[in-house]
């Protein structure tokens, strides 16, 4: 049985007002899902490649 992403979040670094992606638990890893739309889904991914992915966007790899 599959469960559903829980405890969703958005980060402190949003205005409230302001369209953003929220951060849920997917079993061990996590799910992304876009504000302007929760209904439409979300996408999941594994511990390890959320780590990969928090580790390349606090290196500043993703800046422009």
């Amino acid at each position: 049985m599959k469960t559903s992403p829980s405890n969703w979040r958005k980060s402190s670094r949003s205005n409230p007002n302001d369209n953003c992606v929220e951060v849920g638990r997917a079993g061990a890893g996590a799910a992304v899902r876009d504000t302007k739309d929760r209904g439409a889904g979300y996408i999941t991914t594994s511990a390890a490649r959320w780590d990969d992915f928090l580790t390349a966007l606090k290196a500043g790899r993703f800046s422009g």
